[in-house]
């Protein structure tokens, strides 16, 4: 007898072609969003470890804090809310809810302060290292458990990407105008 054929949800569902954003541009699935977030945000916080200017970590920490708040924002609306229905897992996104406060805490230290001042490098090096460890269970543990359910993907992924480009526009410091 031949053996049973598992189903392929989840590679199916990476192998559809991209969605169309009403801007006429392609969109990730959810998942492949939430990764690009993290490979971005990994590369700050390595630039940031570079730094000695002052004013360049402070650029570069607000850049890290701009993108975590938008992207914990849009797990907690959109993705974990979806991932709850269809995974059931309440203690795996229970516990991702509790390290993002744990990094929203971090994140309102560090808007707060200036480089240079007391603890201000190490509280950015520990919500680098807060953040590799929420990653890293994402991607080891909700994320395939996530691609494993019956969860449109795509279309979480269009909503996903379009409330991230409402919050960066609404979010972003605006620059005054300088007269030339």
């Amino acid at each position: 007898m031949a053996p049973k054929p598992q189903p392929a949800r989840a590679t199916e569902r990476k192998a559809s072609p991209p969605a169309k954003a009403m801007d006429g541009a392609e969109t990730a699935d959810a998942i492949a969003l939430l990764q690009q977030d993290h490979s971005e945000v990994a590369q700050l916080f390595a630039a940031y470890q570079g730094l000695s200017d002052n004013a360049k970590k402070k650029t570069t920490a607000a850049k890290i804090c701009l993108a975590l708040k938008v992207h914990a924002q849009i797990e907690e609306e959109i993705f974990y809310p979806a991932a709850r229905q269809e995974t059931k897992d309440n203690a795996l996104l229970d516990e991702a809810l509790v390290e993002h406060a744990g990094a929203k805490n971090l994140i309102a230290e560090i808007e707060s302060m200036q480089p240079g001042q007391d603890l201000y490098d190490a509280k950015v090096k520990v919500l680098g290292e807060q953040i590799r460890h929420h990653v890293k269970e994402e991607d080891e543990k909700l994320f395939p458990e996530v691609q494993d359910s019956d969860i449109n993907l795509r279309e979480l992924g269009r909503r996903m990407a379009q409330r991230k480009a409402e919050l960066m526009a609404e979010l972003t410091p605006k620059k005054s105008a300088q007269p030339h």
